[in-house]
């Protein structure tokens, strides 16, 4: 369970770096621009997307092959926004932190009047810095809607 304890200004400047990775993300991901999303992962990093959206990924490698297969062309919008809110971010060590964000996935590439509304998701990261830099080292996904496959937060590590 997540502390409530008052944060320092230090802790929320960590926070603030973190979210930043997840917002750049989201951004570079919407614009198929996979060379700057990889650098927002650790070598090591495993994306763990369950079977119904491409399995799990290990290693970077890998990772950059499973975002080109779904982005399309590098440098043009995909059609898709990646909204995350509702963050919930914990520091576990000096260069570790876990976190959490809704996922609010919208497909602009349909009819004005369709409900633009893909998906609803929760990731559950595990950050790690890497030379003063936040990455993301692991990272799943709860399918919340329209499929139910939510599997509850990550056990502390």
């Amino acid at each position: 369970m997540a502390s409530t304890a008052p944060v320092t200004v230090e802790q929320l400047l960590e926070i603030e770096a973190i979210k930043r990775v997840r917002i750049l993300y989201s951004h570079y991901y919407d614009m198929a621009d996979i060379d700057s999303l990889m650098d927002l992962f650790t070598d090591d990093a495993v994306c763990e997307f369950g079977p119904n959206y491409g399995g799990d990924w290990v290693g970077k490698e890998r990772i950059r092959a499973g975002y080109e297969e779904f982005s399309g062309d590098a440098g043009q919008f995909t059609g898709a926004m990646h909204a995350n809110t509702n963050e919930w971010i914990e520091l576990t060590g000096a260069d570790t932190a876990r976190a959490r964000w809704y996922l609010l996935d919208l497909s602009l590439s349909g009819p004005a009047d369709q409900n633009p509304l893909m998906l609803m998701g929760i990731y559950d990261d595990v950050y790690r810095k890497v030379d003063g830099e936040w990455k993301i080292e692991r990272t799943y996904i709860d399918f919340v809607w329209p499929n139910r496959e939510y599997r509850g937060p990550r056990e502390a590590s």
